[in-house]
Formats: structure tokens, sequence, C-alpha cells
């Protein structure tokens, strides 16, 4: 084997050994993540407990096999197992015009979603904004929905079921919107706040 030949069998044991090293670290985070012990995930995966520390630590190069095993047990997909980087940063934007805009059926107060897409079945969020006098009329969200309002600038009042509570700037006000619930700007002021809406939040009684 020549220079080159030596050269190329050091990069491919180098390749091999930091691909090993990242398969263990990735393991490790995922088992701990939950809140596994070696013997816990040693008895789900098949995969002796032993072996599991040394691919932790990076002391063996395991077979495609145990890999299998322990992402089948861990519930990732083999290609989650075996980056060999971490994942990428992520930062994404949305301009104004971007934004989707919802408005009440009295034009005064104004919705706008900045929530993401992907969280809407579960998590939606808002800008909120209401001019004097400004109503929003709301039908009854899933069973267990909570909203959250929080008062920035001005001041406004919810109604849940016949209770009436009022918040001023910094405060917030939690309900159930799983029934029908109104905000209004009784102030002769406008008002700004953020609102989060949880869905499936808790079975409440």
């Amino acid at each position: 084997m020549g220079v080159e030949g030596k050269d190329r069998a050091k990069t491919m044991e180098a390749g091999a050994h930091a691909l090993s090293g990242q398969l263990g670290k990735t393991i490790q985070r995922m088992r701990k993540s939950y809140s596994l012990s070696l013997s816990e995930l040693s008895e789900q995966s098949g995969v002796a407990k032993s072996i599991i520390s040394q691919i932790e630590r990076n002391e063996t190069n395991p077979t495609l096999a145990t890999i299998w095993r322990l992402a089948q047990a861990l519930d990732i997909s083999m290609e989650r197992v075996l980056q060999t980087a971490e994942d990428e940063p992520f930062l994404e934007k949305s301009s104004r015009g971007d934004t989707p805009i919802l408005m009440s059926d009295d034009g005064k107060c104004r919705l706008a979603i900045t929530g993401w897409i992907k969280t809407v079945e579960w998590l939606q969020w808002y800008d909120f904004h209401a001019e004097p006098g400004g109503v929003l009329a709301s039908d009854p969200h899933q069973r267990g929905s909570v909203e959250c309002l929080s008062v920035l600038d001005g001041e406004l009042e919810v109604e849940v079921a016949g209770a009436i509570e009022t918040a001023r700037a910094g405060d917030t006000l939690r309900y159930r919107c799983d029934r029908p619930h109104v905000i209004r700007n009784v102030s002769a002021a406008p008002a700004h706040a953020t609102m989060v809406c949880i869905l499936k939040a808790a079975a409440m009684e």
C-alpha cells in the first residue's frame, strides 16, 4: 500500500470514528430525553447494556442491526440516529405582508395571525388591536381549550359564561375558551394585546 493508500485509510478511520462519536451522543441524548436508564433501553431494544454504554462512550462501532434496534426503541429514524452534525439552526422570518389579518364583525378589532401554521392544531397566537368600543365575539373552541390575553396597552374586558374581568396594561387574563367568549374595549382609547390559544390544554370541569 502506497502513501496515498495509507492516507486514505487514515481518513476513512477518522470518518468512522467521528460518525461513531456522533452516534453515541445522539443515542445518549435521546435516551435521556425519554428518561430511560441504560438497563431500560437495553430491555426495550434487545441490545446489551454494556454495548449501549460502549456506544455512548464511543468505544465501539455498532452494526447496522444494533443501530436499527436502538432507533426502534427510541422511536426515531435511522437517518436521525446517523446524523453526523448537529441540527441546523432554525431561523424563519414572516414579513408584515405575509401575516394574515382577521377582523371582528364590527370592524373595530384586528387579529394578526403571528402563530406558526405547524402548531395551529394545538397552539395559536395573535397580535390583537381593538379600537374604542370594539367587540370580538368568538364561538367555543374544542373542549379543554384555554386562552391567554396579555394587555400591552389600554384596557380590555373579557366575558366568559357571565363572568366578567378587566385587564389593563401589564395584566394577563386566562380563561377557558371552550364556550362562547367576548373581548371588549370599553375604554376611550385603543387597546393592544397578545392572545395565545392553547387547544387541548386540559379536560377542565
